[in-house]
C-alpha cells in the first residue's frame, strides 16, 4: 500500500459510537451481538445485492458473507445490508425492462442512504447484473468513502450441439423460429441449455463490460472482472476485499483519489479495446458526473481513435468471459496497451498500487487467439464510436467491433414504441435495405431506455443483421450487434429530430465518417416541427413518473441529479 499519513479510520461512526449521548445508538447496536471490541473497530458496510430474480446476483449472499469475513480478520466491524436488482434478460422485451435504468438510480440512492444514515467508515459493494455495477460506483463516488467493489463474476457458457451457446443464441434463436429456421422443439432445447448456472451473462455484454470498466479503473481487485461465479478463487478474492477495505481505510485512500480523469481514460480504452456494449458510454458518463470527472462524449470518439480493438469477444466475436479469464483476464489487455503507451501506468488502484505495478507480474499469454497484438489488431481503432448529425445533433452510439456493415442508406420505417416494432419484425415487415427507427423510447419518454434486445435479436436471428440498421433513442443490451445506433440524442420527447422523421425517409447510418442523418432540409424539419407535439407521458404515478420528471439527457448519462 501507497505511504499516506495518518488516517482516522473510524471518521464516520465515532459518531454514533462515542459519548454518553450516544448510549441510545450503541444499545441498539449491542443488541445485534457487537461488543465494546466491535463498537471500537471502523464499521464497514457491506452492500449485497443478492436477489432470486436473477442468475447474476443468485449466489451473492456466499460472497457477501466472505467479504465479512475478510472485514472482521483485518479488524473491523462489518454490516451487511441490501437492495434491489431488476433482471434485464428476464424483463428484456417486456414493459418490465423500463424499470431496469431505474433501477440504478435506486441503487445508487439506497446504498448511498444507508452507508450515511449509518455512519459506515468504509464499503465494500458486491454485485452481478447490469445497472448493480455502475450503481454501485456512483454511490461510492458520492460518498467517498474508502471503498472496494467486487463483481459476483461471470456464468459459464452453456452447450448445444457441441457448441458452446449464452443468452445471446436464445434471443437469436427466436428470430430463427420466427422465420421457421429452426422448429419448437430446437428452440426448446436451446433454451435449457443456455445458462448453466450462477453469474452474469456469458459474453462481453452490460455486466462483463462494466465489470472490466471498473477493474481497469482502479476500482476492484486485480482479476476481478473475469473470475468465474462458481470458481472457489471468486469466494478467496472476496475475503481479501474486505482485508483490501481495511488497508485503504488504515491509509487513507478514497475513491476520488483513484477515479481520475486519467483513470477513467484508463477504463474506457480497455473496454473498447475489447469491444463493450454500447452501454459503457451511459454508466460512465454518469458515474464520472458522480466523482466530479468531466467527461463528454466527444471523449470517446478521441479515445477510440487511438486504441485498437484487439479482444475477439462476444457478441462480435468468438470468445466469452470465462475464455478470457483462462489466459489471465482483462491484465492481458491491460498489460499489451500499456506497454505500447496506450494506458496511463501511473494511475492509483484500491491494491495501494499504480496500474503498471498491478501489471508488472503479469506474463503475456501468446499461444491463443482471444487477445490479439496491439500491432495486429482486429480493428485499427476501438469498438464504440460517436455518431453526430441532423438526426442526432448531441450524439448517438455504435458498436462497431466485429464483422457487420458499417453504412447504409434506406428508407425509414418509423415505430414509436419498441413494442410496435417487434410485432412488425416477427411479421417479417422488415426487409433487406430499411432503417428502422424506434422513438420514445429515451430516458423520460420510455420512460427508464429500455434495451431492444428482443428486436435486434431477432432481426439477426431473421437474417438481416448485415442488411438492417436501426436506430433508437433507448438503448441496446450489450449483446447485441449490427449496425445499430443508440442513445440518439435528443431524444423524441425532449423535441430532437429523430421526433419528426417519417417512414419512407432516406435515412444515413455511417459509423466510418460518424454521421447520422437524414435526407430532410433543416428548413423541411423546423416546418415537421410546427405541427409536432411530444406522445403524452406513459407514466404519471409511481417511480416510474418520477424518474421521468428528474432525468436528464442520455448524452449526459441519464442521471437524475
Amino acid at each position: 500500500m501507497t505511504t499516506r499519513q495518518s488516517f482516522d479510520t473510524k471518521h464516520k461512526s465515532r459518531t454514533i459510537t462515542q459519548g454518553p449521548e450516544r448510549a441510545p445508538a450503541r444499545a441498539m447496536l449491542r443488541a445485534m451481538g457487537l461488543d465494546d471490541d466491535a463498537l471500537g473497530r471502523p464499521f464497514v458496510g457491506v452492500a449485497n445485492l443478492g436477489s432470486e430474480v436473477t442468475p447474476c446476483n443468485f449466489h451473492l449472499g456466499r460472497l457477501a458473507a466472505r467479504v465479512k469475513e475478510g472485514v472482521r480478520s483485518a479488524r473491523g466491524t462489518p454490516f451487511e445490508f441490501g437492495t434491489i436488482t431488476v433482471s434485464d434478460g428476464i424483463s428484456m422485451g417486456t414493459d418490465g425492462m423500463k424499470t431496469s435504468l431505474v433501477s440504478r438510480e435506486v441503487i445508487a440512492d439506497s446504498i448511498e442512504l444507508v452507508t450515511r444514515g449509518e455512519w459506515f467508515d468504509g464499503l465494500v459493494t458486491v454485485a452481478g447484473c447490469d445497472k448493480n455495477m455502475p450503481g454501485c460506483m456512483m454511490a461510492i463516488a458520492r460518498l467517498n468513502i474508502p471503498a472496494v467493489f467486487v463483481y459476483g463474476g461471470t456464468i459459464l457458457p452453456g452447450s448445444y450441439r457441441g457448441k458452446d451457446i449464452n443468452i445471446q443464441d436464445v434471443f437469436e434463436a427466436v428470430g430463427a423460429h420466427s422465420r421457421g429456421s429452426i422448429n419448437d422443439a430446437e428452440l426448446l432445447e436451446i433454451e435449457r441449455r443456455a445458462c448453466p448456472g450462477e453469474g452474469s451473462c456469458a459474453g462481453l455484454f452490460t455486466a462483463n463490460t462494466m465489470s472490466t470498466f471498473i477493474e481497469a479503473l482502479g476500482m476492484s481487485l486485480p482479476g476481478d472482472a473475469s473470475i468465474p461465479a462458481v470458481d472457489p478463487r471468486k469466494a478467496e478474492e472476496c475475503k481479501k476485499a474486505g482485508q483490501v477495505v481495511m488497508e485503504l481505510l488504515k491509509q487513507g485512500i478514497r475513491p476520488r483519489d483513484i477515479m481520475t480523469r486519467e483513470a477513467f481514460e484508463n477504463a474506457i480504452a480497455v473496454t473498447l479495446a475489447m469491444g463493450g456494449s454500447t452501454n459503457l458510454v451511459l454508466h460512465s458518463l454518469a458515474m464520472a458526473h458522480e466523482a466530479g470527472v468531466d467527461l463528454t462524449l466527444d471523449d470517446f470518439n478521441r479515445i477510440s481513435d487511438r486504441i485498437p480493438y484487439i479482444a475477439d469477444m462476444r457478441p462480435g466475436g468468438k470468445y466469452v468471459m470465462a475464455d478470457l479469464h483462462r489466459i489471465g483476464g482483462i491484465a492481458q489487455v491491460m498489460k499489451r496497451l500499456l506497454i505500447s503507451g496506450l494506458l496511463h501506468g501511473d494511475c492509483l488502484t484500491v491494491t495501494g498500487k499504480t496500474v503498471a505495478e498491478n501489471l508488472r507480474g503479469v506474463t503475456l499469454q501468446e499461444d491463443q487467439d482471444i487477445v490479439h497484438l496491439v500491432s495486429r489488431p482486429l480493428l485499427r481503432t476501438g469498438g464504440l464510436v460517436i455518431v453526430k448529425g441532423n438526426l442526432a445533433p448531441e450524439g448517438g452510439v455504435i458498436k462497431v467491433a466485429g464483422n457487420q456493415h458499417l453504412q447504409q442508406t434506406g428508407p425509414a420505417k418509423v415505430f414509436d414504441s419498441e413494442a410496435d416494432a417487434f410485432v412488425a419484425v416477427q411479421r417479417q415487415e422488415i426487409k433487406a435495405g430499411d432503417v428502422v427507427v424506434i422513438r420514445y423510447e429515451g430516458p423520460r419518454g420510455g420512460p427508464g431506455m429500455r434495451e431492444m434486445l428482443a428486436v435486434t435479436g431477432a432481426l439477426v436471428g431473421q437474417g438481416l443483421g448485415e442488411s438492417v440498421a436501426l436506430l433508437t433513442d433507448g438503448r441496446f443490451s450489450g449483446a447485441t450487434h449490427g449496425l445499430m445506433v443508440g442513445h440518439v440524442a435528443p431524444a423524441a420527447t425532449l423535441g430532437g429530430p429523430i421526433a419528426v422523421v417519417r417512414t419512407g425517409d432516406m435515412v444515413t447510418v455511417d459509423a466510418v465518417t460518424r454521421r447520422l442523418d437524414m435526407a430532410v432540409s433543416d428548413e423541411e424539419i423546423r416546418q415537421r416541427f410546427l405541427g409536432w407535439q411530444p406522445l403524452p407521458p406513459r407514466e404519471t404515478r409511481g417511480a416510474l413518473a418520477k424518474y421521468a420528471k428528474l432525468v436528464g439527457s442520455a448524452a449526459q448519462g441519464a442521471v437524475t441529479g
